[in-house]
């Protein structure tokens, strides 16, 4: 008999135990078969099924994914969900685990359109193939999309543009082709990174609606000019990377409305012309890149002068003069000017090639625009003694934006 009471108070003190925890999660219900929620239930049978698509594991992630408490899997977070009141998963974390499908084919289909309380789903380098699967928009809180260094190709993923939620997008080191829509720029996010895939056609001319701070189009196939609107930017963009595409034309002078712009890299590409007088503006500009294109006249001065300069490559291009304050900064390694056509400087272009560039006939669509100066309207009282300064004080950053060119994780 008393072996039987205290059997029963064991019970009945481990039944307080379980529902004082449960209180203290936000009064997550247990469920009959062992699942804390049937939300977690859900998320075991997409789990599962999904697992059953692998096979390729070399880390043997999956050897942790058996028994009920999928909290507990490796790659997958949980928390309440606050409209459900109920325990769920609510991120993926497969970065670096190169999971891979039978017959090379591991579609998200199934699997991250059916987790439905997804925040973040981070997934860089694996091997998933096919595309964003429709249905993975309408997560309620989904914030954050990782899917770089992958195996998805076809058209541009149009399904991430009806999830209004998101704040990064990474899709880069991919085979996407054809066209950007022009309504990705409309989407909310901080960081927008699209390089290294097979994306093509012009920038649209919605680029200057984007709230992101960092734009990676580096690496793919893009042609045309670089949008105007581009300009609209002005107070939110931090870092763009345009580098190895096609573009050509000439830079439109907006650009130098970028006042918060830090890093701006429109190197290995076709583009001409002068340097828009409005680059003078560029204020916050630490690193600024255009070599290897085809740019020529006069390096301006003003450029030379910018505050927070610590490295202007403008190699393998047609300059033909640098002024003073340009030539400081070659003696101070700041400036790179190899390969243009400054006949007084070493290691130039020939005369002969020089004189070949420059014997057909060259010019811009927006001349009278270059000339344009967007911060001249600033009174010399409000001019800071940084501004004035004849050269970079600050020490050459480390950009977010060129971590990006290469497929590991961020």
């Amino acid at each position: 008999m008393m072996s039987s009471n205290i059997s029963f108070c064991a019970s009945i003190l481990f039944s307080i135990c379980l529902l004082h925890l449960c209180l203290q999660h936000d009064q997550v219900e247990a469920q009959p078969g062992g699942f804390a929620s049937p939300r977690l239930r859900n998320a075991f049978n997409v789990i599962q099924n999904f697992k059953s698509k692998i096979q390729s594991d070399p880390k043997r992630v999956t050897a942790t994914w058996v028994g009920n408490n999928v909290c507990n899997y490796t790659g997958f977070t949980c928390a309440v969900v606050p409209d459900f009141k109920q325990r769920s998963v609510i991120g993926v974390d497969f970065n670096g685990f190169l999971f891979g499908g039978k017959g090379s084919r591991l579609p998200l289909g199934g699997f991250i359109d059916k987790l439905d309380d997804l925040v973040f789903f981070h997934a860089n380098s694996n091997n998933f193939t096919g595309t964003v699967p429709p249905g993975t928009a309408k997560h309620r809180f989904f914030y954050e999309l990782d899917l770089s260094n992958n195996k998805l190709s076809g058209a541009f993923p149009t399904e991430v543009l009806a999830a209004s939620n998101l704040t990064f997008l990474d899709l880069r080191f991919n085979t996407f082709n054809n066209s950007v829509p022009s309504t990705v720029f409309n989407l909310d996010v901080d960081v927008l990174f699209l390089n290294n895939n097979n994306l093509f056609q012009q920038i649209p001319r919605t680029l200057g609606s984007t709230p992101a701070h960092y734009i990676t189009f580096a690496n793919n196939k893009f042609s045309g000019t670089i949008p105007r609107s581009i300009g609209q930017a002005s107070n939110t963009l931090y870092e763009v990377l345009f580098l190895k595409n096609g573009l050509s034309g000439c830079l439109p002078m907006e650009i130098g409305n970028l006042k918060q712009s830090t890093v701006f890299d429109v190197s290995f590409n076709q583009l001409t012309g002068p340097i828009p007088l409005s680059f003078g503006c560029l204020s916050n500009v630490q690193l600024l890149n255009l070599a290897n294109n085809k740019f020529y006249g006069a390096v301006p001065e003003s450029v030379c002068q910018l505050p927070k300069l610590a490295k202007l490559t403008l190699a393998k291009n047609w300059f033909t003069q640098v002024g003073p304050q340009c030539r400081k900064l070659i003696r101070k390694g700041v400036l790179d000017i190899k390969l243009n056509c400054i006949l007084d400087l070493p290691n130039q272009r020939s005369a002969a090639d020089c004189a070949n560039f420059f014997s057909k006939p060259r010019q811009c669509p927006n001349e009278r625009s270059l000339t344009i100066i967007p911060c001249r309207r600033r009174s010399s009282s409000s001019t800071s003694s940084e501004e004035k300064s004849d050269g970079p004080q600050a020490l050459a950053p480390a950009p977010l934006s060129y971590r990006t060119l290469v497929p590991h994780r961020l």
